[in-house]
């Protein structure tokens, strides 16, 4: 049966509007926030060094001091000797302000049992607060979110902790 060009012009057109309309929802900025949080704990799960460096801003700092390159270090420092490490984040909420996102939820921490996996757990899972992680859109690209700050009132890290 031979298909006529109107038919085939109709077909492609409803799988473009399709399409338009997947994109339009997948680059919706609190979901693209979310993916990207997701995303990011998982690289740092995986110990997925260089990855997790690509989520994080040049312009980054923390409420306890850190830049880029020291969040990195720590966390690098911090699990290197956890194995089997799984971060799940509880009821997730995400506030959107013009090019800003501000995702915030409670982070519990579990893994294969050792004294530095017993003390992460002891420390983060034990807060009050949730963590704060706030992303700034980047460029005109949907996707392009990039961390630059993270913060938890109530997790207290000394400035001279490695």
């Amino acid at each position: 049966m031979p298909t006529s060009f109107r038919g085939g012009f109709y077909g492609g057109l409803t799988a473009a509007i399709l399409l338009g309309l997947f994109l339009i929802w997948l680059w919706q900025p609190e979901r693209q926030v979310r993916r990207h949080t997701e995303n990011f704990l998982h690289t740092i799960e995986h110990k997925s060094w260089t990855a997790a460096a690509d989520f994080i801003g040049s312009d980054y700092h923390d409420q306890w001091g850190d830049d880029r390159a020291r969040v990195l270090e720590r966390m690098r420092e911090g699990f290197r000797y956890v194995h089997g490490v799984r971060i799940n984040a509880s009821n997730p909420t995400v506030r959107i302000e013009n090019r800003r996102a501000i995702w915030s939820a409670k982070i519990m921490i579990d893994g294969d049992q050792s004294e530095v996996t017993g003390f992460l757990k002891e420390r983060v899972n034990s807060l009050a607060t949730p963590f704060e992680l706030e992303w700034r859109h980047v460029s005109a690209k949907p996707w392009d979110w990039k961390l630059v700050h993270v913060s938890n009132s109530t997790l207290e890290i000394p400035a001279d902790f490695d």
